[in-house]
């Protein structure tokens, strides 16, 4: 045990001080010799050995003073070496240097590291945001390619081109007997365009510029008729007839300083192969200049204008050529039914040969149109209606059932409302087409009419007029020798009922009388100086009266 002690004292005794080396070295040996263990004392408290224990006592535990006590000062420690490649290089897998040889030299140095700077968790989402959007794209994409979620039959009634005809003589299809065929059956959305495309011609107006003013350069801004339509070009013209316009067959040179400036577009389709073209009035309604272009062709061949009538908006033009130009067949409205499969073609906003597909929606629908100049009412009546798309530039292009025969001429698409788009049916245009090449004057339908203007009487003009009466319609105007004036029909008359039957408002009467014939026989209730009288009328015939100033009825 002395030889550990005085291993442990040579270990760490303080080489510098010899002096107290020696001293402690004699006061070892005294107390080896005296046969006494080896104490030490920590602090103000010292232990006793044996002997003294025996002859003192415990009580002999006392404090002691306390005494200076030499300190030494702790080394400082060096700090781990510290490389920079560390933080590019991340944390080294075997916990040394460089070399992974785990040393301390200057390059050495364990520990983790911080290797960069960390993702941005905007990024992140912004990429599974990504990767999501792909992977349902790709979902839904495959689930229509597939038919995940339709059945058999209902994939063959949306299929309805698998009844198509195929052409190519080394395939061919037998339809399902569960697949819904096309009404006609005869061929597709592309075999009609394939068929019919070359002879749908493009039509351009221009205008002399001297006769031209700047508001007339620009038909669409204030005409009500364009505006119900989609951006199509319809003139004021008071003539129910247009005549070829003698301007439009000179040259454009004549000794002014005019020039011809584009007016309108529109679309046209031959129907005889001499080059006759069918098309609306409103397209080259104005125009001193008519060019035709055909699919395929650059330049464009000049029309005449043959005949044209405003209240149809029908026109026919004349191009000179070979006679042998392709043409599209005129086929029968009345045949049609509701549901059936059409194909539109024009020229919207100037591009050449657009198709669009879609159902014919409706037939024998009217609209009224007012006349820009105030002249009166363009009445649209017995058009086919249909959501294939018709916009600026369609009007005057052909309306196609799935044979490629002509069943309407495309009018144009109401602004009021989505997938709504207008032809004038075909019966139409065939039973008028012959007078219209020749210039001819097309009879107008006769309009039952009685020739008053009327107001629905309202609470406040009945207290204006000292009347009692609350429902009826007064009459604010009559046109000179008119069925009313014959009647001795007068302004500010009421006129409560026809035939004993009343009607509350000036409408409910007007659709009534035009329910009526020319030259039929009614009975006007009227009141008139808080007097009731029966005037008999005869029904006339708008067209034969002049009612450009007032809307009459």
């Amino acid at each position: 045990m002395d030889d550990n002690k005085n291993e442990f004292n040579r270990d760490n005794e303080p080489a510098p001080d010899r002096e107290w080396d020696n001293n402690n070295e004699s006061n070892k040996n005294q107390s080896t010799e005296s046969g006494s263990s080896y104490y030490y004392s920590y602090g103000p408290f010292k232990s006793l050995n044996k002997d003294e224990l025996n002859t003192e006592g415990a009580e002999h535990y006392n404090r002691r003073e306390p005494e200076r006590v030499e300190i030494t000062p702790s080394q400082s420690v060096n700090p781990l070496p510290y490389s920079t490649s560390l933080r590019t290089t991340g944390y080294d897998s075997n916990g040394g240097g460089r070399n992974g040889n785990g040393g301390n030299g200057s390059d050495g140095g364990g520990g983790w590291q911080y290797k960069g700077k960390p993702k941005s968790s905007v990024k992140t989402v912004l990429i599974s945001f990504l990767a999501g959007m792909i992977v349902l794209s790709g979902s839904m994409f495959m689930a229509d390619r597939g038919n995940w979620f339709t059945d058999n039959s209902a994939t063959a009634v949306a299929v309805t081109s698998a009844s198509a005809k195929v052409t190519n003589e080394s395939a061919s299809v037998t339809p399902s007997t569960t697949t819904t065929s096309l009404v006609t059956g005869s061929g597709d959305v592309s075999s009609v365009v394939d068929g019919v495309g070359p002879a749908v011609v493009k039509i351009e107006t221009l205008v002399n510029s001297s006769t031209r003013s700047g508001s007339q350069s620009s038909p669409n801004s204030t005409d009500p008729f364009s505006q119900f339509f989609f951006g199509d070009q319809f003139g004021g013209s008071d003539s129910q007839q247009s005549e070829p316009d003698a301007g439009s067959q000179s040259e454009s040179g004549s000794g002014s300083a005019s020039q011809l400036v584009p007016y309108g577009i529109g679309t046209g389709f031959i129907y005889d192969k001499a080059g006759y073209i069918l098309t609306n009035q409103h397209v080259i309604d104005k125009a001193d200049v008519i060019q035709v272009t055909l699919e395929g062709n650059s330049k464009p061949y000049e029309a005449k204008l043959l005949g044209s009538s405003k209240d149809l908006d029908l026109a026919v033009l004349k191009i000179e050529g070979d006679n042998n130009f392709p043409v599209v067949a005129l086929g029968n409205s009345e045949t049609l039914k509701v549901g059936s499969e059409v194909v539109a073609i024009g020229n919207p906003q100037g591009f050449d040969h657009t198709v669009t597909a879609g159902v014919l929606s409706a037939k024998g629908r009217s609209i009224d149109i007012n006349e820009e100049d105030g002249s009166g009412t363009r009445n649209y009546k017995d058009l086919l209606q249909t959501d294939a798309s018709i916009n600026p530039g369609n009007s005057g292009g052909p309306l196609l059932n799935m044979k490629g025969e002509v069943i309407g001429m495309n009018v144009a698409v109401s602004t009021d409302s989505q997938g709504i788009g207008f032809a004038i049916a075909v019966n139409t245009i065939k039973e008028v087409v012959d007078k219209l090449e020749a210039n001819q004057a097309i009879p107008k339908e006769p309009i039952p009419f009685i020739g008053a203007s009327l107001m629905t009487i309202t609470d406040e003009v009945a207290k204006q007029m000292g009347t009692e009466i609350k429902e009826g319609s007064v009459v604010a105007e009559i046109i000179y020798k008119s069925p009313a004036y014959t009647a001795d029909l007068r302004p500010y008359d009421i006129i409560t009922g026809i035939n004993g039957t009343k009607y509350a408002t000036s409408q409910d009467l007007i659709t009534f009388i035009q329910t009526l014939k020319v030259g039929d026989k009614a009975t006007l209730n009227v009141v008139r100086d808080a007097k009731t009288l029966d005037l008999p009328v005869t029904i006339g015939n708008k067209n034969d009266f002049d009612t450009t100033q007032t809307k009459q009825q």
